[in-house]
C-alpha cells in the first residue's frame, strides 16, 4: 500500500498565468518492524492540468463531437487519461509530465516530487453556473506493475484578470524591482511580479470614485433619487448606495435592491431562440420606507462568487435589482385620524393603492487578491489516496 498526498502550497485559488505548484508525497506507511513490511512499487506517476466543460443539455445547443477523432488507447486503463470519468468536455489541458518512473519504497520511506505549472491566461474562469460549469483539476496518475492507473484530483479555482496577457515584463532583470534578501527563483519570481501586477490594477480600477447620480421616477411624477460613487468593484467588495426621497412628488412605500448575475447563452448556441437569461441573487436588501427622507443599503460581494466574464458559450454580467412600491394617493392620505379629541392618534389605513416598478443598474465586479478568496474556498489545499 503506498500513500500518495498532494499539497498546494499557496491555496487552491489561482489567477490565470500563474505558476501553480504542488508537492506530491509518495509513502510507505509500513513501519520496518512490522511483520509484514516489505517494498512497494510503483512503475510511474505523471501529473497534468485540464479544465472540464459540462453544459446543461436543456438550455445549451453544443455543436455534435467529431467521432472519428476516437482516441482507442483513452479506453486502456493503462493509459494516462486525465479526465476519464468526468462528465462533459474537457476544452483545455497542460502538457503531462512525468514525476518519475520505477519508484520504489521501503517500509517507513517517503519520496516527495514538486510539480509546477502555469496555467493558461487564455482559458475561461472556474464557473459554475445554471447553464454551464467550467472546473479546473490537477490530475496526478500513478500506476503499479500490471495494474490499472489510480487517479488522484485536485480541485482548485482560477480567475482571469483581462489586461494581464497584454503586459510585458522587463527583459533585462537587472532594472526590475528585487529583493536583495530573497533568493527566488526566476519562475517564482516573475509569478510573484505578475500576482502584484494584478494587485495593482485590481486597485487602481477599484478604487476610482465619481458621483452617480439617478433620478427615480414612474409615469406619474419622481420619487426620489439615487446615488452611488463607483460602478466597478472587486469580489469581497461591499456596494453602497444612498436614497433621497425628501425630494419626491410620489411617496415611496417601500424599496428593495438585489445584487445579481445575469448568465446568458451566445446566441449560436442558445436550445431555444430567445430563450430566457438565468438570475443569481447573490445578495438583498429591503426596506419599509414611508415618511423617509433619506436611506442606504450596503450588499457584499461574496468572494467565492464569479467575477463578469466572457466566452465563445456564455456571459456574465453582474447588476443592481431595484424594485419600488409608491402611493397611488398623496402623501396625506396615506394616514387617517383616528379621534378627534385633543390627543390625536394617527393610524395606517387598511388598504392602499401602490403602483410597482423595476429598474437595473449594471456594474462590474473584478478578481481579487487569489490568497484573499483562498479563505473562503470550498476546495481543500491538500488531497490524497491510497494505491
Amino acid at each position: 500500500m503506498i500513500e500518495v498526498l498532494a499539497k498546494l502550497g499557496r491555496g487552491p485559488v489561482f489567477l490565470a498565468g500563474e505558476v501553480l505548484e504542488c508537492v506530491i508525497t509518495f509513502t510507505n506507511p509500513l513501519s520496518a518492524s512490522s511483520t509484514s513490511a516489505s517494498s512497494e512499487m510503483l512503475a510511474w506517476a505523471s501529473a497534468q492540468i485540464h479544465c472540464q466543460f459540462h453544459a446543461s443539455e436543456n438550455r445549451v445547443a453544443l455543436p455534435p463531437s467529431d467521432g472519428s477523432k476516437h482516441d482507442v488507447q483513452a479506453e486502456n486503463e493503462t493509459v494516462f487519461v486525465p479526465n476519464r470519468g468526468e462528465r462533459g468536455q474537457c476544452i483545455l489541458s497542460t502538457p503531462p509530465k512525468i514525476l518519475f518512473c520505477d519508484l520504489r519504497l521501503d517500509p517507513g520511506e517517503s519520496k516527495s516530487y514538486s510539480y509546477c505549472e502555469t496555467l493558461p491566461i487564455d482559458g475561461p474562469p472556474s464557473f459554475r453556473g445554471q447553464s454551464v460549469k467550467y472546473v479546473y483539476k490537477l490530475t496526478i496518475g500513478c500506476q503499479r506493475v500490471n495494474s490499472p492507473i489510480k487517479l488522484l484530483r485536485v480541485p482548485f479555482r482560477v480567475l482571469v484578470l483581462h489586461g494581464l496577457k497584454d503586459y510585458q515584463f522587463p527583459q533585462d532583470e537587472a532594472v526590475a524591482p528585487s529583493n536583495p534578501f530573497l533568493e527566488e527563483e526566476e519562475g517564482l519570481k516573475k509569478d510573484s511580479r505578475l500576482a502584484d501586477l494584478a494587485t495593482e490594477l485590481l486597485m487602481v480600477a477599484t478604487s476610482r470614485r465619481s458621483l452617480h447620480l439617478y433620478n427615480i421616477s414612474n409615469t406619474r411624477g419622481k420619487v426620489g433619487t439615487f446615488c452611488i460613487f463607483k460602478t466597478v468593484y472587486k469580489i469581497g467588495e461591499d456596494v453602497i448606495g444612498t436614497f433621497n426621497f425628501s425630494e419626491g412628488d410620489i411617496p415611496c412605500l417601500q424599496f428593495s435592491v438585489s445584487l445579481q448575475t445575469e448568465e446568458s447563452i451566445q446566441e449560436e448556441f442558445q436550445r431555444r431562440r430567445g430563450q430566457p437569461v438565468s438570475f443569481s441573487t447573490h445578495a438583498r436588501h429591503q426596506e419599509a420606507c414611508l415618511h423617509t427622507a433619506q436611506s442606504s443599503f450596503s450588499l457584499p460581494i461574496p468572494l467565492s462568487s464569479t467575477p463578469g466574464f466572457t466566452t465563445n458559450i456564455v456571459s456574465l454580467k453582474w447588476r443592481l435589482h431595484f424594485e419600488f412600491v409608491t402611493s397611488g394617493e398623496s402623501a396625506g392620505t396615506c394616514l387617517v385620524r383616528g379621534s378627534q379629541s385633543e390627543a390625536v392618534t394617527w393610524t395606517g389605513v387598511e388598504q392602499i393603492e401602490v403602483d410597482t416598478f423595476s429598474w437595473d443598474l449594471p456594474i462590474k465586479v473584478l478578481p481579487t487578491n487569489p490568497i484573499l478568496a483562498s479563505y473562503v474556498s470550498q476546495f481543500s489545499s491538500t488531497n490524497s489516496i491510497t494505491i
